[in-house]
């Protein structure tokens, strides 16, 4: 019997660990971190391929993202609409799949282009090598676009429903999710970018091809088996697809009454539009349908009693302090070499999956909404030393020099304007040199060595940035978490869908005001911008907590009752 003990006390650890590895929470994790690595390294490798087809210019890269957050501008709410009005398999499934053909195909066009480049240019005075630009710049669009339903499907409405009724395990998969999100960030650019630095840009299109053909198959067998695992999935509130009425039709036509299925049909009829109302249903109609449902997700949207807080989320987007490509080209410009930069991203990284962790603490401790406003004062305060770093020595604001200045004299100067410029011309007070991080001058003299630019400015900048990631992680779980509980099951995707508009319409602006004031003299103002709509937003969120909890906002840390509810174990009523 101890002998039959302990073999019992040695599986149960195993079974365990193999129950969990087989969960629909665990599999969910696993095809979330395939779909973030491969969306990571195609984001990264879409703009060098780009910038290498168009001769070192940025311009196909600038176009590729403009339409891309203008599409998502356009057509997030009617997206979010289309995951709403589906079955969540068939949603999943069809973003999952034309996601990852367009990448595929966007691969293999990119190869062809990199291999006959030369001959492409001499066929219809170069317009099919334009044709096939505008190709690519579309389907990595609608790949995008795909991307965009399939983030909207599984973060915003499976995780909800995988989670059930436990908030607590809703927050700590949120928090999962955001972990994988920021390892991914860091680690797919590298390994693509080391294909493509020991290989050659066909040799990573090939490889990106390959890997998201291999890819889709996977997630496609993990989201039929996290269907499969959580029943739920397959009912979705306020949605009655005519194909399951069908269905429900055919197995209880041999038990139910005649008047109830009378009743049915009736509620069928009700449900959708009946054949012959389709018939009357205009072009003119059918025309204006899309611009009827962006209209009514907007006014939804509105209407949500969580709108402040995504405003405020939303507001955040319009900042350059972040590891994006303007921040780290002002960082060139101030002397930091490549290596140091990859080491500040990989400390950002660190902090921001830190801010995860902070979440599901406070959030614990503190509530929801507190966790919100502690996150939002977290980030402010360390945002502050950006705004100190613009008026420290090194910091190269001038006032006096026309944020338009660089704008005007390449408009009127007399070169053509498809000539690449030097790096003399790109950097004339010194081009910085990635090795030794520090800068040279334009014409360079042995005789005349420049003073060596002082560094504080450009640590205080980059010390607040990585700083904040902290807040800053925390506050965007708090309102994704928000959006979740707060958003009725059948407007989710239509609610987030606009929610995703309005990120990208702030981070648009926020690319507008770089190309007004491009010149590092002018990047001060940007910061204390940018510094400006984060406080904005976090004031908005402010307004939504006062409204939300009242007097009760600063009485004490202590999370809500029904927080505490939902997280106790069933049976167990004495925490409330």
């Amino acid at each position: 019997m101890a002998r039959g003990a302990e073999l019992a006390g040695e599986r149960r650890p195993c079974g365990s660990v193999v129950a969990y590895f087989t969960s629909a929470k665990f599999l969910l994790y696993l095809g979330h971190a395939l779909s973030t690595w491969g969306d990571r390294m195609w984001h990264f490798a879409v703009s060098v391929f780009l910038v290498e087809l168009y001769g070192n210019s940025l311009l196909l890269t600038a176009v590729y993202g403009l339409v891309v957050a203008g599409s998502v501008l356009l057509l997030g709410a009617i997206i979010g609409d289309w995951v709403d009005k589906n079955s969540r398999l068939k949603v999943a499934q069809t973003s999952l799949v034309v996601q990852n053909a367009s990448v595929i195909l966007c691969g293999v066009i990119l190869m062809v282009i990199f291999m006959y480049k030369t001959q492409l240019l001499t066929l219809y005075h170069g317009w099919l090598l334009t044709v096939c630009y505008i190709l690519v710049i579309t389907i990595a669009n609608i790949a995008n676009l795909a991307s965009t339903a399939t983030a909207i499907t599984i973060q915003r409405d499976w995780i909800v429903v995988v989670a059930g009724e436990d908030r607590s395990k809703l927050a700590d998969m949120n928090a999962t999710i955001r972990r994988i999100d920021q390892l991914t960030n860091i680690l797919a650019p590298m390994a693509v970018g080391q294909i493509m630095t020991f290989g050659s840009p066909m040799i990573g299109c090939g490889f990106i091809s390959g890997w998201n053909l291999m890819s889709m198959c996977v997630e496609y067998l993990l989201l039929w088996k996290v269907y499969q695992k959580t029943p739920t999935l397959a009912l979705k509130s306020a949605r009655v697809e005519e194909s399951e009425l069908k269905q429900l039709n055919v197995k209880k036509e041999g038990d139910v009454k005649p008047s109830e299925g009378v009743q049915l049909i009736v509620e069928k009829d009700v449900t959708g539009f009946e054949p012959q109302q389709e018939k009357e249903i205009g072009c003119a109609a059918r025309m204006a349908e899309p611009f009827i449902t962006f209209r009514d997700g907007w006014v939804a949207y509105y209407n949500q009693p969580v709108f402040l807080a995504g405003m405020g989320l939303a507001f955040l987007y319009m900042t350059v302090l972040g590891f994006d490509c303007i921040t780290t080209g002002y960082a060139y410009t101030q002397g930091l070499s490549g290596s140091v930069l990859s080491l500040l991203m990989g400390a950002s990284a660190v902090t921001g999956i830190m801010g995860t962790v902070a979440f599901t603490w406070l959030r614990r401790k503190c509530g929801l909404i507190r966790t919100g406003l502690i996150s939002g004062v977290a980030q402010f305060a360390c945002l502050v030393l950006c705004a100190i770093s613009v008026f420290m020595p090194g910091s190269p604001m001038d006032l006096t020099v026309s944020p338009f200045a660089d704008i005007s004299a390449r408009l009127f100067e007399s070169e053509p304007l498809h000539t690449i410029a030097s790096p003399e011309e790109v950097f004339p007070t010194g081009m910085p040199s990635l090795l030794n991080g520090s800068t040279t001058p334009a014409n360079s003299d042995p005789e005349m060595s420049p003073e060596p630019v002082p560094l504080i400015s450009v640590s205080l900048l980059f010390a607040g940035v990585i700083a904040a990631r902290v807040g800053l992680w925390s506050f965007d779980l708090t309102v994704t978490q928000l959006l979740q509980e707060n958003v009725v099951e059948s407007e989710r995707g239509i609610i987030n869908g606009v929610q995703n508009s309005m990120n990208y319409l702030l981070d648009l602006l926020h690319f507008i005001m770089v190309i007004l004031a491009p010149n590092p003299e002018a990047f001060g103002v940007l910061v204390l911008i940018s510094v400006s709509f984060v406080a904005m937003g976090h004031i908005m969120y402010f307004r939504f907590a006062q409204k939300s909890l009242g007097k009760q906002l600063f009485v004490c840390c202590t999370p809500d009752p029904k927080e505490v509810a939902d997280s106790s174990p069933p049976g167990n009523t004495s925490t409330v």
